[in-house]
């Protein structure tokens, strides 16, 4: 009953210190999951060789069980304490925890650097077109947690920033800030606070809305921010995986989400729409 009751993910929640993928879906969590074990899994493989796992089973022997009958609650104590040091031990590369927030999916990362690999696999299906899910959205690496609170977050980002842009390093950025189940952070003062810190640890790093070299990413669920600084942010169309394997034709063009894949291979502009769409042009000129 105990095992039957436990929350997706094994019982564990996105908490401060963890660091992972973020991955946002459309209602279907479940196949979401699934979809990102395939995904970082085969994209892992390719850049850290296949993972190795211990001998070690998430299971109680027969004596335990019987010795623990009468006790409910002290089981369920012994087999939480078993599976967490057997989570350990296997040191698992991915490993889903709850995210606090629906659609949402958290993916927590061990041995990795979650920037490098999930801008791995957008540059690749950026480059290919090829499509590799029906239900993820946007995939983010998640560097770094910290309490939502803004002494915590000054605190913690006043480091963490450093590897970009603490001199000598230097580059031009943006932030870009999502809250989700929280009321009590304000968007404004959190991005004047870490556009401040950034500033102070090298007065050449520059606010750049169109086309940065990183984009600081911001995303806050209860009372856990999630930090990263990535690059290509605006190549990659803010790292969604369904819209970085679009041509820039269809997306300037079409609204594929409107059309089957078949009708889209095969709809053609007609000269009218073209001479009326120029026309338009003007007019907003």
């Amino acid at each position: 009953a105990g095992r039957a009751k436990r929350p997706r993910g094994g019982g564990r929640q996105l908490e401060a210190g963890m660091r992972g993928i973020l991955i946002t879906c459309n209602m279907n969590e479940r196949k979401c999951v699934g979809e990102a074990y395939s995904l970082l899994g085969e994209y892992g493989d390719l850049l850290y060789g296949p993972e190795q796992f211990s001998d070690h089973e998430e299971r109680l022997s027969g004596s335990e069980r019987e010795e623990d009958e009468d006790d409910v609650e002290a089981a369920l104590k012994k087999e939480v304490g078993q599976i967490r040091a057997s989570t350990e031990q296997k040191l698992r590369r991915f490993q889903s925890v709850e995210s606090g927030a629906n659609n949402v999916v958290f993916i927590r990362t061990q041995g990795i650097e979650p920037e490098n690999l999930v801008h791995h696999i957008l540059k690749d299906m950026h480059a290919t077109k090829k499509k590799k899910t029906r239900v993820i959205l946007r995939m983010l690496p998640i560097s770094g947690t910290c309490k939502a609170f803004m002494e915590d977050m000054k605190k913690y980002t006043e480091t963490f920033f450093e590897p970009w842009f603490k001199a000598p390093n230097k580059g031009t950025f943006q932030i870009v800030y999502k809250a989700r189940n929280n009321s009590h952070m304000s968007r404004e003062e959190v991005i004047k606070e870490l556009a401040g810190i950034v500033g102070s640890l090298n007065p050449e790093n520059k606010v750049d809305l169109n086309n940065p070299q990183y984009t600081i990413v911001v995303e806050i669920i209860k009372n856990v921010c999630c930090l990263s600084v990535v690059r290509d942010y605006v190549l990659f169309r803010k790292y969604n995986l369904q819209e970085v394997v679009k041509s820039n034709k269809e997306d300037t063009q079409q609204n594929p989400s409107s059309l089957t894949e078949e009708q889209n291979s095969k709809v053609v502009k007609p000269e009218t729409e073209e001479k009326s769409s120029k026309e338009v042009k003007q007019e907003n000129k």
